[in-house]
Formats: structure tokens, sequence, C-alpha cells
């Protein structure tokens, strides 16, 4: 994967957010023209592994709403959670460092929740995107496998 692209209705608290709190830089920053009126404007962040996330905030195009939802979940219409990205981290230690960064930030951060195969923790951005920082203590095996009911099989 080369990138992840999603929405933003406020460019500035999200560049805030992803840089001073969760210390991904910023690589690049376009504003498109857009013919027919208004401009879209893309910032990427450097998340990792050769990976970028990508926010895109359009003012002023029109056929775009002003105000539609920036969360996925809510755009869908599934329950909260259901759709989330998540960061890989090294170590649980580093998991740890996160959780208490974020925390004492002033972010709203879930518990450290045992996966089974990974340790989490999960909280929104500024765009009810939910996040999670992910370390895994293991790599997946058969015992992963769930097993298959006869009613499943048909």
């Amino acid at each position: 994967m080369s990138h992840v692209g999603v929405a933003t209705h406020d460019m500035e608290a999200t560049i805030a957010f992803y840089t001073g709190i969760l210390g991904f830089p910023v690589v690049a920053d376009h504003v498109t023209e857009i013919g027919q009126g208004g401009r879209v404007r893309q910032v990427y962040f450097d998340i990792g592994a050769d990976t970028y996330f990508v926010f895109m905030e359009s003012k002023g195009v029109p056929e775009i709403p002003e105000n539609f939802p920036t969360g996925i979940n809510e755009a869908l219409g599934t329950p909260a959670g259901m759709f989330h990205f998540s960061f890989n981290l090294e170590t649980r230690e580093e998991l740890v460092a996160r959780q208490n960064a974020l925390v004492n930030q002033g972010i709203e951060v879930s518990d450290i929740i045992d996966l089974g195969h990974a340790d989490s923790i999960f909280f929104f951005d500024p765009n009810n995107l939910q996040l999670e920082f992910c370390w895994h203590s293991r790599r997946f095996d058969a015992s992963d496998m769930g097993k298959r009911s006869t009613a499943d099989l048909a």
C-alpha cells in the first residue's frame, strides 16, 4: 500500500494533531484549484514503511457538501469502530509510551486491550476517525483460525 486518502473539514486541526500529537511529518501539501470553482487541498503525512496518510479538504467545490461526515463509520452507517486505521509499533513498551503520551496531551484513549495476538489502544482524531496503535505479540498461527459451523458451510 502506498497511501490511504481520507477527508477533513479543518486541515489546520488535522495537521496539528498528526504532527504535534502523533509525530507524523508532513511531506507534501498541494492545493488544486477546481475549474468549476473552489479548491481541494491534499496533505500527505509520512506514517512510516513508505506509507502515507493523505487528508483532503475541499472548499467551495460544487456538488461536494460543505459538512459531509468525515468519519468512515458514520458515512457508511456502520457501528463506531467497525472501520479504523491501525499503526504498528515494534514493542509493548512503545505502546505504553504512546498511550501515556496521548493521555498527557488530553486525548481520550482506551485501556490496553489484549486481542490474543496483539495489544492495542484506540482513540479518535479530530475528524472522528478511530485510530489504533498496535503491538503484535506473536505471529498469527492455527489457533487464530475460527471453526465454522455447518450453517456457514452450506
